[in-house]
């Protein structure tokens, strides 16, 4: 999810889509998690959008939060994804970060 006002709109459309998806059709569907993306630390609102998504849906947001990054955007016009365009980048450290942290959660519902 965008670190953007307009996204924390369309949060609340998905939410109520999920919730109609489980009671029709599938009551078992859940939300894994919500992923940050395109923080930019300089932006106020940025930050209140991180704090909202938290309060909204605590222990399902991701810790990483992916920054916005230039790297990161150049890489599919070179037709590479950002991991193979620049590996160092804070972009590309932080999906790295992220993903260590999607399979840690993995782990941890499968041990359940």
């Amino acid at each position: 999810m965008q670190c953007e006002f307009f996204a924390l709109e369309g949060l609340s459309q998905i939410l109520k889509t999920v919730e109609q998806v489980r009671a029709s059709l599938n009551p078992k569907l859940t939300i894994h998690g919500i992923v940050l993306t395109m923080f930019d630390p300089r932006n106020n609102l940025a930050g209140q959008v991180v704090a909202d998504v938290r309060q909204i849906m605590g222990d399902k947001v991701y810790d990483t939060i992916i920054p916005r990054n230039v790297r990161v955007s150049e890489a599919p016009s070179h037709g590479k994804p950002a991991l193979l365009y620049d590996l160092k980048c804070a972009g590309s450290q932080a999906y790295l970060r992220l993903a260590s942290e999607v399979i840690k959660r993995e782990q941890v519902l499968l041990a359940a």
